[in-house]
């Protein structure tokens, strides 16, 4: 059975939020504004993304 992915955007600046939600943002792979990865649709990965909801943009993938 084919895993779900997630592509992850980061589209707001983690400057002025909390050392933790930018470390969440690190910890996700992205580095700069505009920066897109792809994870695994897990509930470790998808507790992270709605921690940091606010500076993300999520896109469900299906391969």
């Amino acid at each position: 059975m084919a895993e779900k992915l997630l592509k992850i955007k980061l589209v707001k600046s983690p400057i002025g939020y909390t050392k933790r939600q930018k470390a969440t943002v690190r910890a996700l792979g992205l580095r700069h504004l505009q920066d897109e990865v792809v994870q695994k649709d897990t509930a470790v990965i998808r507790g992270m993304i709605n921690k940091v909801s606010h500076l993300v943009v999520v896109e469900e993938l299906s391969e």
